[in-house]
């Protein structure tokens, strides 16, 4: 009995040196706050091009209703529908101006991407687009059988491709192709669909290139030193 009542002393000594009960030790309290998160909105910066407004010519007539846009002018007509991170409006003076909608990242990467099409399309129905194409290689050429472009660049037949509507082709000296229109991007697909079909090779250079177009050259193999 005497051992198991010492024991429980000692425990209730133990117990309340911990807990600070004897006077000869002071347990400091220390407030505990609570931590919030404040969170912040994060603007995007505004596109260096999409900021840009578009100046209409005076012989360009444009159709806006929701998010559609219709352009019309003297060499065609063209429509495009925005998404919802964008929208258009339409200033005095004629002047258009493509804003972001919501703030988001691809809200940011839709604004400068829809002021160059919206461009496009004033500057392709009003002036027009044009790409040249020239002819590298001895027998390669070009010419005109009726609506079809005809091309010998070397192979057992002659490639013959359609031309699609709204784009006109002009063959210069049987070696230049120039593929014109008011449609910047089927201008441009058409011109690489042309291009694929022999591109220009690095040693000497034989193929179909763009007309500004640079060609790395390669050197060829060396024979053997004598």
């Amino acid at each position: 009995m005497a051992s198991s009542s010492v024991i429980s002393f000692q425990t209730s000594n133990l117990r309340s040196a911990f807990l600070g009960e004897r006077s000869a030790i002071c347990v400091p309290s220390i407030p505990v706050t609570r931590v919030g998160l404040v969170r912040k909105v994060i603007e995007c910066k505004e596109s260096r091009i999409g900021k840009q407004p578009i100046q209409v010519p005076s012989n360009v007539t444009i159709t806006l209703e929701g998010q559609d846009l219709k352009v019309k002018g003297p060499l065609g007509e063209l429509a495009l529908t925005y998404p919802r991170e964008v929208k258009l409006d339409r200033e005095d003076g004629g002047i258009l101006r493509v804003r972001k909608a919501v703030e988001t990242r691809r809200a940011n990467q839709m604004h400068g991407l829809f002021r160059t099409l919206t461009d496009n399309m004033v500057v392709g129905v009003s002036k027009g687009f044009e790409k040249r194409l020239q002819l590298i290689g001895v027998g390669y050429r070009a010419m005109l059988e009726g609506k079809d472009l005809v091309l010998s660049l070397g192979f057992s037949h002659p490639v013959r491709m359609a031309i699609p509507e709204g784009i006109q082709v002009k063959v210069e000296e049987n070696t230049r192709i120039v593929v014109s229109g008011y449609d910047k991007s089927a201008i441009g697909q058409f011109a690489a669909s042309i291009r694929k079909w022999r591109p220009p090779e690095p040693y000497k250079g034989k193929g179909v290139k763009y007309a500004d177009e640079v060609v790395r050259r390669k050197e060829g193999k060396a024979g053997k030193k004598k």
